[in-house]
């Protein structure tokens, strides 16, 4: 291989590589399954409080 080659794929690498960085995937962010069921189980308990402060709060006419 000669050297311009060697120069102009260098080159074609980089600007590879620098171009995959700048565009950034529409993939949303792996949750891990213990991590889904642990939101699961907090919201489940938000909702939980929610309903039983309603259940509360209403007033009787």
């Amino acid at each position: 291989m000669n050297r311009t080659k060697k120069i102009t794929l260098n080159f074609k690498k980089k600007a590879k590589k620098a171009n995959a960085k700048s565009h950034s995937s529409n993939k949303p962010k792996y949750i891990s399954k213990a991590d889904r069921e642990r939101l699961v189980e907090i919201d489940a308990t938000e909702t939980d409080i929610e309903q039983s402060a309603d259940i509360g709060a209403k007033p009787v006419s």
